[in-house]
């Protein structure tokens, strides 16, 4: 390789690594990510659908064709996966250290989502235990496991929810999701995004990278 393609290499791992910043990517491989959102899920019986590979939500099943996910309840927390258009289709309620097994359970950051599990088509939250979902917060990961509709394939991604101080009441919304489109399994929380820390280090190193050739260069010429 001459010095004249290794210096347009960096420029251009460089403006990558700017480009990466300034707009966020929504897939990297075979993870596809949401981004941050913020779907109100209304304190009702029917809550808000989500189907994951569209995007689409509505307050009505109606309104969204091959819905994978209902958040809702007038009183509680309770989730729903579309086992109707799926009978595989589920969230993971068997998580080792739940408090019951017919719960919904909150995964642990980085738990792998995948066939090992038990997928239910709908039950409250759990509210004891080591899974237990977390009031007041957004630290509240949901497996699933759904038919994607474009594919159609079965794929395991994740879902955060926005909780309250109380259980059932407002304000309480979806705010991220991912998952592989490929049917593998994906870990709970993982957008497949870098950390704008890794990407800001990365444009560094190549920005350094050119300086470094270029004061080369000079004194060779």
């Amino acid at each position: 390789m001459t010095p004249r393609n290794a210096n347009t290499r960096l420029a251009g791992y460089a403006a990558l690594a700017g480009a990466t910043l300034a707009a966020p990517a929504v897939a990297k491989a075979t993870i596809i990510y949401s981004g941050p959102i913020s779907i109100n899920a209304p304190t009702t019986t029917s809550g808000v659908y989500l189907n994951l590979s569209s995007g689409v939500f509505s307050t009505t099943p109606a309104s969204v064709p091959g819905w994978d996910f209902n958040f809702w309840g007038s009183t509680s927390t309770n989730f729903w996966a579309n086992n109707s258009t799926e009978a595989n289709n589920g969230v993971v309620q068997n998580f080792t250290g739940g408090n019951s097994a017919t719960l919904v359970d909150n995964l642990p950051l980085l738990t792998l989502i995948d066939g090992t599990w038990s997928y239910s088509r709908t039950n409250g939250d759990e509210t004891a235990g080591l899974t237990a979902f977390n009031p007041n917060s957004s630290n509240n990961l949901i497996g699933i496991r759904f038919l994607n509709n474009t594919t159609n394939t079965l794929n395991f991604g994740w879902v955060r929810v926005s909780l309250s101080a109380l259980n059932g009441a407002q304000p309480r919304a979806i705010v991220e999701y991912a998952y592989d489109d490929s049917g593998a399994g994906i870990l709970a929380g993982f957008t497949g995004v870098p950390e704008p820390s890794t990407m800001a280090l990365f444009g560094v190193m190549a920005a350094g990278a050119l300086g470094v050739r270029a004061w080369r260069n000079r004194k060779a010429a």
